[in-house]
């Protein structure tokens, strides 16, 4: 069953700039969906549209059986939907890590026992228990942005965006987050919409959107869509790190043909 879709989504910024034409995608509950395309291909746009933050100048989006587009039905949609930026910093508001996590459900008004129990299964949930009494601004990136994680985490959404959260933090630090959502979607159940440039974070999905100029341009999984290889590039995104290394081997005769995904996959065929 979709806990999310649109249908015949627009949105504009200007009368010269369409962000967003005609997009209609679903999201089954449970799914992780990554969203990948260049820059200005309406990614961003698209994730705000989900939340409310913005509102389509044309066509529906349902979340969890509610009417974005209805203004009545905005406060509850936003607790269902959390969004995660990219600058944890903007999203950091108290200069304890505890009393960050809590100013969400503080605002929708939960009661201060089950605050404290959202905080344990937020700050749990993301590996940051032991930072509980710490201050943000001597965390790394990576830990403020499990924080900013853990802070949408206590609101509960059944729907979690990532809007480009891993782009400011290192190699290690992207790796960290990853494995965080993952963990959160198996055996959580929350429903992951990850927008990225980062193909190595778009392998884990089950499904992948393509958009590119505002118009979805393939969808399927990882595998399918990192076959289209050469449309992949045309648009200015990259192949996945093993993907990429195999297909140098291929040319150079040092590799059989073969799609290669991940790391494991590569060194099973440099193995053969």
């Amino acid at each position: 069953m979709a806990i999310l879709s649109a249908e015949n989504l627009r949105y504009s910024y200007d009368k010269k700039s369409v962000a967003l034409d005609g997009i209609t995608m679903s999201v089954e509950e449970g799914e992780y969906i990554a969203v990948i395309g260049h820059n200005g291909s309406g990614k961003s746009t698209l994730a705000k549209l989900f939340n409310g933050i913005l509102k389509p100048e044309s066509g529906k989006i349902i979340v969890d059986g509610l009417e974005a587009t209805d203004k009545k039905s905005l406060f509850e949609i936003r607790k269902k939907v959390g969004v995660v930026f990219q600058n944890p910093d903007n999203q950091l508001v108290a200069s304890i890590v505890e009393d960050d996590v809590a100013f969400g459900p503080e605002n929708l008004g939960v009661k201060r026992k089950e605050i404290g129990e959202r905080i344990d299964f937020a700050l749990k949930a993301v590996g940051m228990e032991e930072f509980r009494k710490s201050s943000p601004t001597r965390l790394s990136g990576g830990q403020k942005q499990r924080i900013a994680i853990a802070g949408v985490l206590a609101i509960k959404p059944k729907i979690l965006i990532l809007d480009e959260s891993t782009a400011m933090l290192d190699p290690i630090g992207r790796k960290e987050i990853l494995s965080v959502i993952e963990k959160l979607n198996k055996e959580q159940g929350v429903t992951v919409i990850a927008i990225t440039h980062y193909m190595e974070e778009v392998i884990s999905a089950d499904r992948v959107f393509v958009l590119d100029d505002g118009k979805i341009a393939l969808t399927g999984t990882p595998r399918e869509i990192f076959r289209e290889k050469e449309y992949i590039k045309s648009i200015g995104l990259e192949l996945p790190t093993a993907s990429y290394i195999a297909s140098k081997l291929v040319e150079k005769g040092l590799l059989e043909k073969g799609e290669y995904l991940t790391e494991e996959e590569l060194l099973e065929g440099l193995c053969k």
